[in-house]
């Protein structure tokens, strides 16, 4: 019989470039439950998986909330149609608030490249009016 592989918290910490403290930081809200053997955490295939998600979750910029839902439906049946429907309509959503914020980041672009030029024709008027005096 073959053990599982198993990961230390320095492991998963250099493998995907976090802190240990982030890691605890995810068990503390019950998103990765490792054994232990007295104070070290023991962490197998499962949890290793599972932080990749949450990650993933975190770079699409879900709330730890919709991540706990997300991986409490991995942990079911995989890729039964409610959890891919429930999945598609955390994607929707995240997509819309992503494109409301681009279209501001937009707005405020243009709002910038405005004051920019009124603040150049200012200064190059102030040029102009310095070189007749």
């Amino acid at each position: 019989m073959s053990q599982e592989e198993t990961f230390s918290i320095s492991d998963l910490s250099r493998e995907f470039g976090i802190t240990p403290r982030a890691i605890r930081f995810y068990e503390d809200k019950g998103l990765l439950t490792p054994a232990r053997a007295g104070h070290r955490r023991i962490y197998v295939k499962r949890d290793r998986t599972r932080l990749g998600l949450i990650l993933r979750g975190r770079r699409l910029g879900l709330s730890l909330a919709q991540i706990f839902e997300l991986l409490g439906m991995y942990d079911g049946a995989r890729n039964s149609a409610p959890q891919l429907r429930r999945f598609l309509t955390v994607l929707a959503e995240r997509r819309r608030i992503i494109e409301q914020q681009r279209e501001d980041i937009a707005a405020v672009l243009g709002e910038i490249d405005t004051l920019e030029r009124l603040c150049a024709d200012l200064l190059a008027g102030e040029s102009v009016a310095e070189g007749a005096t």
